[in-house]
């Protein structure tokens, strides 16, 4: 009831405010769709389940390539592996600006490198992927963490003894300590009070960004911003993650040895130092904020939730399960810890994390890109600032690269021979210059998570496989999975 009242609010507000105004002239020649209200747009073909729903439904009608109007806003639906990869790849410096998320922008404001455009993106990338690089994502020593923090795990796992467990704690903890390590230098106790208020906060967060309520700002956000909403909790948690950030600079900054830099934190504060007369220099306080935030709860949220997801499809396909102990025990044994190398002689387990990412669709309709300059794309003509969607589920999901692609079934991702098969329909980090900054460091956290865990537990629950429903809470900005309870049972060495 709530919700109906604030949405005649915004609509009549909305109608009094464009009156006043008129409506903003686009130039152009934009893809056809559904023919859109005065301010309202496409409210009437947005499904109660969500954007993703709502777009499917419309590609029916349009095909691969239409304008949806977001409230007032024209959006241009780019569907289907081929229509994807001509955008953000065959016309990657076209398609290579970020749109604004509605509910993010009043903490981000356009700083930090995943909403940053422009000259100030290019820098921040640049100098992002160089100093992770230099901290280990890629290299031998990321590896290592990864591979110490899935040991403090088992330890964590052992002393359930078995007990059912919400899962949720665990995979947030080594998810956010690896990135805590490469952008603070420090992991977390499990127990810490501190950290489990951010793990806390950011699953709340990641929730709230996903709901429909959050959809709904999308569209009518210089409207609802004045009213109670999911928008104002998501602001005020985000302040609390951006304090403590902002504390850990600060003594980075008091322990600061420019010779020995320990961290990405100390990196970037470096790199501040040396421009800091520089009037024009995108190495300021605002943009450091904003960067480890993005790093932090990217690489937090994305992989955990992947794992969760992941564990309770194994949970419903044990028989999956058991193909996967059995690789291990072949390859690894039960006397070592997994390592990055075996992935190659393991192509069924790669074949399941594969499949677990396209399966559960994370991002489905991905993050929002802009058109940098006027742009003709398959006979139209998108103006320079038009707001693209790749819908990455098209992708996940196309027919043509995914026999029943609604069916979990590693064998999508094994050729005739047993061997892994590449496919160009793959691309659960996004493609293209706006591609996932934590590709390659996610990829090696769901490999050694995975294994680990398997190597060392049988898993099992207290709903039989059949009963399982793998149907997302939430299918938003993510897609998250229903919660669910697991036992992790010790194996038997041998």
């Amino acid at each position: 009831m709530m919700f109906t009242v604030l949405l005649l609010l915004a609509v009549l507000m909305g109608l009094f405010l464009l009156m006043g105004r008129g409506h903003p002239k686009t130039h152009g020649h934009l893809p056809p769709g559904p023919r859109p209200l005065p301010f309202l747009g496409n409210l009437l073909q947005i499904d109660r389940k969500g954007f993703l729903k709502s777009f499917l439904k419309i590609r029916e009608q349009y095909g691969d390539v239409f304008t949806v109007h977001l409230g007032p806003r024209p959006v241009v639906m780019l569907c289907g592996t081929e229509t994807i990869r001509e955008a953000l790849v065959d016309q990657a410096d076209a398609f290579s600006g970020r749109g604004q998320i509605a509910v993010i922008y009043p903490f981000t404001q356009g700083y930090g490198m995943i909403f940053a455009n422009g000259e100030r993106w290019k820098i921040l990338r640049r100098f992002s992927l160089i100093t992770l690089r230099n901290f280990g994502m890629g290299k031998r020593s990321v590896e290592e963490r990864i591979q110490e923090e899935a040991q403090c795990l088992m330890e964590e796992l052992r002393n359930t003894k078995g007990t059912l467990q919400d899962p949720t704690f665990f995979f947030h903890s080594i998810t956010a300590n690896i990135i805590c390590s490469i952008v603070f230098g420090e992991r977390f106790s499990y127990r810490d009070p501190e950290f489990l208020q951010l793990l806390d906060l950011f699953f709340q967060t990641f929730n709230l960004l996903s709901s429909f309520s959050s959809q709904v700002f999308e569209l009518f956000s210089h409207i609802l911003k004045y009213f109670p909403g999911t928008h104002r909790q998501i602001y005020e948690n985000s302040q609390v993650i951006i304090d403590f950030i902002r504390r850990h600079v600060e003594k980075h900054r008091e322990t600061l040895d420019c010779t020995a830099p320990r961290d990405f934190i100390d990196a970037y504060l470096i790199r501040m130092d040396k421009e800091k007369s520089d009037p024009n220099t995108e190495f300021h306080q605002q943009n450091l904020l904003i960067s480890v935030l993005s790093l932090f709860f990217a690489g937090t949220e994305t992989s955990s939730t992947t794992l969760r997801y992941g564990f309770l499809i194994l949970l419903k396909y044990p028989h999956i399960t058991e193909r996967v102990h059995k690789e291990i025990d072949q390859v690894i044994g039960s006397h070592r810890a997994p390592a990055l190398s075996d992935r190659v002689n393991m192509p069924y387990t790669d074949a399941v994390i594969h499949e677990i990412q396209r399966f559960v669709d994370l991002l489905p309709v991905s993050l929002p890109h802009t058109v940098t300059k006027d742009t003709h794309f398959r006979g139209y003509i998108l103006p320079k600032g038009t707001e693209v969607f790749p819908i990455l589920n098209t992708a996940l999901h196309d027919p043509q690269y995914f026999d029943n692609p609604g069916t979990f079934n590693p064998e999508h991702f094994l050729d005739a021979n047993g061997a892994l098969k590449k496919s160009d329909a793959f691309m659960p980090f996004s493609i293209g210059k706006r591609i996932c900054l934590g590709e390659s460091m996610a990829r090696s956290e769901l490999f050694l998570f995975f294994t680990t865990i398997l190597q060392n537990f049988t898993l099992a629950t207290n709903i039989a496989p059949e009963d399982i429903d793998l149907t997302p809470i939430e299918s938003g900005l993510a897609k998250l999975p229903p919660k669910y309870k697991i036992s992790f049972v010790p194996r038997l060495r041998v």
